[in-house]
């Protein structure tokens, strides 16, 4: 049965990872407070905004399968590193990282709205970052601005020169998408990419 399926997401980089399987779909941006709330951890608070994401959209899509996602990221301490927003944010996130391990928790819901059917997962990727220089860290921010991505870096691109090793199974969840759960997600809702038409 073929279904109508939509990501709950503006990011071209979501985006791209989503055309890779093959399968028809939409975008359409949600609408949601992103703020923590108390006491809550990296992964239930990635799984609740991608939760949110997918069922702020469902209202207007009758019979679809949406998809939301949100990467949280933390460092040893606890603390969360979010979108930096500007450079001087960009600068103190990858001035904290450097030389420390940090953890991307990516969180995965496919909503079927037409049975009200929610299945979720958290993805959990390990990046050692190297020591970096405030000159590194400079000449980055200078040439791929990512200042629309959780810990202030881009996987797809230069950003893989920050790290001395990753660690984790699917390293599109650094991207903001792991698509190996979802393709397992999509696959409990009929929905197998290498057998679509």
């Amino acid at each position: 049965m073929k279904r109508t399926i939509l990501l709950a997401s503006s990011s071209p980089y979501r985006k791209q990872l989503l055309e890779r399987l093959g399968l028809p779909f939409d975008c359409a941006s949600p609408d949601i407070d992103e703020s923590p709330e108390s006491a809550e951890s990296a992964d239930a608070l990635a799984v609740r905004l991608a939760t949110q994401k997918a069922q702020a959209l469902a209202e207007n899509h009758p019979d679809t399968l949406i998809i939301g996602s949100d990467q949280v990221a933390t460092l040893p301490d606890g603390s969360l590193l979010n979108k930096p927003g500007s450079h001087e944010k960009a600068v103190e996130q990858l001035t904290r990282s450097s030389g420390q391990c940090v953890k991307f928790h990516t969180g995965l819901a496919v909503l079927d709205t037409l049975t009200g059917d929610l299945k979720t997962h958290c993805e959990l990727f390990t990046v050692n970052f190297r020591n970096l220089s405030q000159e590194e860290i400079a000449g980055y921010l200078l040439k791929e601005k990512p200042y629309d991505c959780a810990g202030s870096f881009k996987m797809e691109g230069l950003g893989i020169t920050l790290f001395s090793s990753l660690a984790g199974q699917d390293p599109n969840s650094l991207i903001g998408l792991p698509l190996i759960a979802l393709t397992a997600l999509l696959g409990e809702f009929g929905v197998n990419p290498l057998l679509a038409r």
